[in-house]
Order: C-alpha cells, then structure tokens, then sequence
C-alpha cells in the first residue's frame, strides 16, 4: 500500500528532487513529488519586437492543433471519465478509479507507487491523514493528467485543496500556479479567519535559519503564509480605509472610543480581536501595519486588547497589555509593544 510519509528516496535527509522531463523543481517533502516555485502563470511576456506582425500559421500546424484537441477530448472522455481500456486501478478512500498506467504516468508520485508495486493492478492510495486534499480537489488533480479540461473546474472556494493536491501528485505546475492564483484572490475580510485557521493547520515554522517543516504544499506553504499575513497587516486595513482621510493616506486616528471610530476600523478590531496573540502582537507592531505615529497605533492596541477580553479571547488567568516605551514620540520608532503574562494567584496571609 502507498504511503504519503514525508519520506525521502534515497536515505538522505535533503530534499527530494524529481523531474518531470522538464527540468527539476523543490520538493514538498514527499516521496517523488515535483513541485515548481510559486509563480503566476498567467504573467504576459513581453518581447522587444512585439509590434512586429504574427506569421498566420502553416495549415500542417492548424491541422495538428486541431488534431491534438481531438485527442485529449478523446482521452478525458473515453479514457478519464468512461474507464475504456483502463490497465490499472486506483483506490482513494471515497472512491476507485479506472485509468491508464502510461497516463498517470505523469505523475512523479503516481508513477513512484507504481514502480514500487509492480505486481498489483490497484493502487491504494491513503488520503486520510491529508486533510487539505478533498474528493473534489482530488477528482479535479488526477483529470488534470488527462486533459486540461479540469480547469475549469478551479474555483476560489475549491483553489487550496486543488494546490494541495497538486503538489502531492506532482508533474502539473500549471495546475499549481493556476490554483495558487486563485487563492490569493479568495482573500478578503470574509474568508481571513478561514485563511488564518489554515496557518494553524500547518506545521509550526523552525528557528530562524532553518528549513520549513515538510507540507504537502511544497514551497506554497511558505508563500501562502506571508501572503495571508501581509494581507492581514497591510491589504486589509488599506481596503476597509481604517486609518485613512483619503485613499492609500495612511493618519493616525483622533481617537478610539466606541463613539469616534469610522466603519473600517470597527471591522478591522472585529478580526483583530479574534487573532491569536501571536499574530495579533506581530500585526500592531509590524512596522508594516498602516497607521503612522505611535500614539494613534497605541490607542488602537488598547482598544482592541479592551475587546478581546471583554469577548473572552484572553483567557481569565492570563493579562494582555500595551506598552509605548517612554520618550518614543512620533517619529516612526514603532515603540509600541504587545505583552502578555500570566496573572499571579493572589496570596492568601494566614494570621494566628
């Protein structure tokens, strides 16, 4: 039975590389898989000699296209969809398969299991303890060997699972890209908490200096979680034009009071209050973060500590308090600090 261990294949401890007849891309850490670095597939190219007419093409290409779509069609439908002359079987836990071991083939993973399987016309494939990979995402993935039809089948709502997946397969960086572009885009005020229980999924980051932590995400992990937190500490509070007088004008507030704050900053306190204090102590002390002058970001701080315990985010033994280090100004020092300890159980004096 295959495995998604994050093994290596030939007993080191590096990283797994294997190609794709392509070229060689980072592993994710698992055994075979090939996955590319994130990057936008969907990027325009530019050449100096771009005013310079197109030649219309031969009609021995025109008609090899037409060919070559004729072809896959043919290959998704019959081949994918129908199961016609399928040589091999494969079992996920929702669902078997009929396909084509030459097909599949193209998968450094799918193409791993079976050289270690020779002798099996099934292929067991445990997805239970990859809980980023859904029937969905899956289905979409393992056509994708088939035709690129599947992509149209990407949507915002299914893109992580579909990158996950992706990346565990191998061998479709298109797919990849595709599906990452889309993640990014999902962003917004009302999908970050989900984004941001998606970090918590992921292994914990090691010390500075040292490799990630294997994902079935390969090198997106990395990427996914500095894009949702520059989302968090800057794309946010610039679209709900929390600390703005005008756009992209980052101020300090006047103030903030329940009676004095705009509409964008009570939606930010929303999700602020919410974070964990990790990450709410590195968003209001980023120097990233959007509002100038540490007596403005010192009284945000204060009123977002003031909701968190007042909704229960702190816990009852545990004190979150804001601190402007003495004689900082405004002048851009950033010295505001976010601390937290653990309250002291009171001393009870015992007097005779």
């Amino acid at each position: 039975m295959a495995s998604t261990s994050y093994a290596t294949l030939n007993g080191s401890s590096g990283p797994v590389v294997a190609t794709n007849g392509t070229g060689a891309g980072p592993s994710n850490g698992h055994a075979s898989v090939y996955s590319s670095t994130p990057s936008s597939p969907l990027a325009p190219t530019h050449h100096a000699a771009a005013t310079q007419s197109v030649p219309a093409p031969s009609p021995v290409a025109v008609l090899a296209s037409s060919h070559n779509v004729v072809i896959v069609n043919h290959l998704y439908q019959a081949g994918f969809r129908s199961g016609n002359y399928s040589d091999i079987a494969l079992q996920v836990p929702w669902r078997q398969y009929a396909l084509h071991q030459l097909i599949i083939s193209r998968s450094p993973y799918l193409a791993h299991v079976m050289s270690t399987t020779p002798s099996s016309k099934t292929l067991v494939i445990p997805l239970e303890q990859e809980p980023h990979i859904t029937p969905e995402s899956f289905d979409i993935a393992l056509s994708y060997l088939y035709s690129p039809a599947s992509l149209e089948a990407v949507r915002p709502h299914n893109a992580r699972a579909v990158l996950a997946t992706a990346c565990l397969l191998g061998g479709m960086e298109e797919l990849a890209n595709y599906a990452y572009q889309l993640c990014l885009q999902s962003l917004s005020v009302d999908t970050v908490m989900d984004w941001l229980d998606f970090l918590e999924s992921l292994p914990a980051t090691d010390a500075q200096g040292q490799p990630d932590p294997p994902t079935v995400f390969g090198p997106y992990a990395k990427q996914l979680r500095e894009d949702v937190l520059n989302f968090l500490i800057v794309s946010l509070p610039l679209s709900l034009s929390a600390f703005s007088s005008g756009e992209g004008t980052p101020i300090s507030p006047v103030g903030v009071s329940a009676n004095d704050i705009s509409p964008g900053q009570e939606a930010l306190l929303h999700v602020y209050t919410r974070l964990p204090f990790d990450l709410f102590k590195r968003a209001l002390e980023s120097p990233q973060f959007p509002l100038y002058g540490n007596q403005g970001r010192f009284r945000f701080a204060k009123r977002a500590i003031e909701m968190r315990k007042q909704r229960g985010i702190t816990k009852e033994n545990e004190e979150e308090t804001v601190v402007l280090a003495f004689g900082a100004g405004d002048g851009g020092s950033h010295a505001v600090h976010i601390t937290r300890k653990i309250k002291k159980k009171p001393l009870w004096k015992v007097t005779k």
